[in-house]
């Protein structure tokens, strides 16, 4: 009754498109395809190694690639190691540089004022610190010296007046006119005699004799120093002699003593 409109061959189609759409087990590995690209899924059953003789050169070269540059691929990628690095190095310079700021304040508060007048660069700074810290080293023995002859004169003058307190019966102040007279070794070998006058001048100490007598004895005089404290004044001579062990300096204090 109808008309047949389907050629022999259109039904052959038909019947083809209608068995290849009814396996669900090939819509399932098209589907997985489809969601991993790069990656090719075999069917159960088939030979990996039969697949790949198949595959060409050029296929195999091209699913390698995909493969590498999926980004599930646990190696790092070198443009973001380079960047990470780029940022380690500017963060350690930045505290570097900070660090070194603080250095050089702190050490602008340790020079005088006049040293760090004005703009000075940073090669400047550390020069006048050199200079600076080498001054001060030459000046350190000179203080020294300086403070232990101010310790010693502290000494001296206090024995002088527990000296002058004991003797009140004397009727005058031994403080301000007795001359003492002390005698000591050094610590270079030699002998320092230290002399405590009054500062007036009808009781001045003839200090001539007293180096007469230290020729006399055989020692060589290199220094004498005067130093006026408290209305007194004090004689400090050094002395140097061949054998520390031959001078009695009991005996020299006594014929020291005599001659004032």
């Amino acid at each position: 009754m109808f008309p047949n409109f389907y050629h022999p061959n259109d039904q052959s189609k038909d019947l083809e498109f209608q068995i290849s759409s009814n396996d669900p087990h090939q819509e399932d590995m098209m589907q997985i395809e489809d969601l991993v690209p790069g990656h090719e899924v075999l069917p159960e059953g088939s030979d990996p190694s039969h697949n790949n003789k198949k595959m060409g050169k050029g296929k195999q070269q091209q699913q390698h690639m995909i493969l590498f540059a999926h980004p599930d691929n646990n190696e790092a990628n070198p443009s973001d190691v380079k960047v990470e690095s780029k940022i380690v190095r500017r963060d350690n310079e930045r505290q570097r540089r900070q660090l070194m700021a603080v250095l050089n304040a702190s050490l602008r508060s340790l020079l005088p004022h006049e040293l760090i007048k004005g703009k000075r660069s940073i090669s400047e700074l550390m020069n006048e610190a050199v200079n600076y810290i080498t001054q001060m080293k030459r000046k350190i023995p000179e203080l020294n010296a300086k403070k232990e002859k101010l310790r010693r004169l502290y000494e001296y003058d206090s024995s002088a007046q527990e000296f002058g307190l004991e003797n009140e019966t004397l009727g005058h102040d031994l403080v301000n006119s007795v001359t003492n007279i002390m005698v000591g070794p050094t610590c270079l070998g030699g002998v320092e005699v230290v002399i405590s006058s009054s500062c007036s001048e009808d009781e001045g100490l003839p200090l001539s004799r007293v180096l007469k007598l230290l020729l006399a004895e055989g020692l060589c005089v290199v220094e004498c120093a005067s130093t006026r404290v408290n209305e007194r004044v004090f004689h400090t001579i050094q002395c140097e002699v061949d054998d520390l062990e031959c001078v009695d300096l009991s005996e020299l204090q006594r014929k020291l003593n005599l001659q004032i």
